[in-house]
């Protein structure tokens, strides 16, 4: 097929808003003069940026991360400790439910087993670890007297297991004769305590037998951490699961590729889109994406799902990622109603039940926000008519909730009564105000019913103007929100307008987000006084100050959160809350940091089926910036921004071919469509 490019410059002008295109040093110093942290790197990058490297030092520090494969799910703590190897495996099995088949209900065990080792008869002395990398598969090379011991660690691709990979190199000047012991540890699980009955979790070896390694020389066995039901049975080659888990890294690395000066954030954003589409099993229900972190597996939720990361999936174009977004908006719209009473929060267990415990949390315009945005970016119209009903009706529940004074109410939000949200709150209208627009955009780009969509533009032009009466308000001495009527204390979802494009109180916002009342040492706080953060909150709070056009301070603040996540204490990937979950690394908020990216330091926003708009900013210093290997809008295509003196070179290339090429002042937006 062959696809045309028309490229617009406009200006973006919103009624009631401030310009988004004051990225001046001066106007930066008015909003925020926080001065950030210095920062201590426990990790370095890999001289080819494709690793993270631990030159192990200390005596004692320990570290956990989580990886996935379709059917399992590892979460791996690590490190030293007392100067010797720490490490202990929790594994995860999404599919083999436990009673109660609740939202937890996911079969886990915790791993102390480990090949017996004798090396001329005695036992292998403690391995002290020297080197720990990582790239997507865990890496730990240690000393063990006259051994050097590798460890490689993956989860497989395709089937319920963790491997470990361990190869012996004779570092002496002698020879060594060297006993791997066999391991076979077994647990079966009672029958009343499994959906499908009794559960056999496993963890054995290859490779035992008696061997001598004359120096130099290395030997390579295997442990193995499985459950399956009975009377299944997997063939595990632990080797040539490592090389499909490769296999897959390379093929995330190979699309949405982000090249900056900045090597830290290229690396983390690569981390992220892998993390953000790995967490993906293979349900009876379809293919979920879950978030995680030791208890939110086989169910989606509509933050997390259908508003986070699905939107975020089309950008990398891997069929996994794309099959779980329609799947979990093909899941809720199983509840739509004529009553239209709430959609459930979560659909849990293999999309065989639901959890609506928190009540309507926002969720319709969670949905409907989330699945219209998606419904663009990926640019199919099938599936765009699949969505629509969905779509719809979650906007028609929002109108008809509306409070007299224009916004709509809502029981919480999606922190779930941890912190007050009032009647109706920020987040929540801020969605219906996005959805309204998206929806919009998305019936012109189907033909369909124009009369509906200029409804829904006038329903947002309204939202818009009772949001700045209800919710506009000077807090704490910053002329901003209140996140809820009544509302004293600064809160981090004052951030949302900025993502929806409104920049009344731009200034204003901004101060009071990086202001000591809400920045911290780990981001953004919940609320202001607190110590409770959540990640998601200051990636969409950056994602705002980038879109808003305040390029240089955006980014001055996402450099410091990347560095921090990427080579810090607990690395690689952003997390869930602090000190809920002790940091738990949920998979979606990897989604919201490439969102960060791609929305806001590129300011792409879908408004049609094969067209978006676009405002990338070079932030001061920097000569480049590419995105390539985009895979939305129904096509592949690549975007270089180059600097200009005080402008802008863009190149467009679409399949590899350089289809346009323009020079862009500051200010104006462009508007892509890639005519089909």
């Amino acid at each position: 097929m062959k696809v045309l490019l028309k490229i617009t410059f406009f200006f973006l002008i919103i009624a009631g808003s401030t310009s988004c295109t004051q990225t001046t040093k001066q106007s930066e110093r008015s909003i925020s003069e926080v001065k950030l942290d210095t920062l201590v790197n426990i990790w370095h990058l890999s001289a080819d940026s494709q690793s993270i490297i631990w030159p192990v030092t200390q005596k004692t520090r320990l570290d956990h991360l989580e990886f996935s494969g379709l059917m399992v799910s590892g979460i791996i703590r690590y490190g030293v400790k007392n100067g010797n190897l720490y490490l202990h495996e929790k594994v995860v099995w999404p599919m083999l439910r436990t009673i109660p088949n609740d939202t937890h209900a996911s079969l886990i065990h915790d791993f102390d087993q480990t090949v017996p080792v004798k090396i001329n008869g005695k036992d292998l002395p403690p391995e002290k670890p020297y080197r720990i990398s990582f790239n997507g598969i865990l890496t730990i090379q240690s000393q063990a007297g006259m051994l050097d011991v590798k460890r490689i660690l993956s989860p497989s691709t395709d089937k319920p297991a963790v491997v470990e990979k361990i190869t012996l190199t004779n570092r002496g000047k002698k020879s060594a004769k060297v006993d791997i012991g066999k391991l076979d540890y077994v647990f079966k699980t009672q029958k009343n305590e499994g959906v499908y009955g009794v559960y056999t979790i496993r963890t054995y070896n290859t490779g035992n037998g008696l061997i001598e390694l004359k120096p130099g020389e290395e030997y390579t066995f295997s442990q193995v951490f499985i459950a399956t039901k009975i009377p299944q049975h997997f063939i595990i080659n632990a080797a040539k699961e490592i090389e499909k888990r490769q296999a897959f890294i390379d093929s995330v690395n190979s699309r949405s590729i982000l090249e900056t000066p900045d090597k830290n954030l290229n690396r983390t954003f690569a981390f992220a889109k892998l993390r953000g589409v790995e967490s993906i099993f293979a349900t009876k229900g379809g293919l979920m994406h879950g978030p995680g972190g030791g208890r939110y597996y086989a169910a989606i939720w509509a933050n997390d799902q259908a508003e986070y990361i699905n939107p975020f999936f089309p950008f990398l174009g891997m069929k996994t990622g794309n099959e779980s977004a329609i799947n979990c908006y093909r899941l809720f719209a199983r509840y739509m109603n004529s009553d239209y009473k709430p959609l459930p929060s979560s659909i849990i267990a293999e999309g065989t039940g639901v959890w609506n415990g928190a009540g309507d949390r926002g969720d319709a315009a969670m949905i409907a926000y989330g699945a219209s945005r998606f419904a663009l970016a990926y640019g199919k119209k099938s599936t765009a008519d699949s969505l629509l009903p969905l779509i719809k009706w979650c906007l028609t529940y929002c109108e008809k909730k509306m409070l007299p004074e224009g916004v709509i109410p809502s029981d919480c939000d999606e922190l779930e009564f941890r912190f007050p949200a009032g009647k109706a709150n920020l987040s929540t209208n801020m969605l219906a105000y996005g959805g309204f627009l998206s929806a919009a955009n998305l019936l012109d780009a189907l033909h369909e019913d124009p009369a509906l969509a200029k409804s829904y533009r006038q329903e947002a032009k309204k939202l818009r103007t009772a949001c700045n009466r209800y919710f506009g308000a000077t807090v704490q001495g910053f002329p901003t929100y209140r996140y809820y009527k009544g509302n004293t204390k600064l809160r981090s979802w004052i951030c949302f307008p900025l993502t929806m494009g409104i920049y009344n109180r731009k200034k204003g916002t901004i101060r009071a987000l990086l202001s000591d009342k809400l920045w911290s040492e780990n981001g953004i706080l919940t609320q202001a006084g607190d110590s409770v953060y959540w990640d998601r909150a200051t990636l969409i709070a950056l994602r705002g100050i980038l879109k808003a056009g305040e390029t240089n301070i955006g980014m001055k603040y996402l450099e410091y959160y990347s560095q921090k996540r990427l080579l810090g204490n607990h690395v690689p990937y952003p997390v869930e809350a602090w000190p809920e979950g002790n940091q738990r690394q949920l998979s979606a908020e990897s989604g919201l940091y490439c969102r960060t990216i791609i929305e806001g330091l590129f300011g792409i926003t879908p408004v049609g089926l094969h067209s978006f708009t676009f405002a990338p900013r070079l932030p001061d210093g920097w000569n480049f910036m590419n995105l390539r290997e985009i895979k939305a809008f129904g096509t592949s295509f690549d975007i270089h921004v180059k600097r200009k003196g005080k402008q802008e070179e863009i190149s467009i290339f679409n399949k590899g071919k350089l289809v346009k090429k323009m020079i862009r002042d500051h200010k104006s937006t462009l508007k892509i469509n890639f005519l089909m």
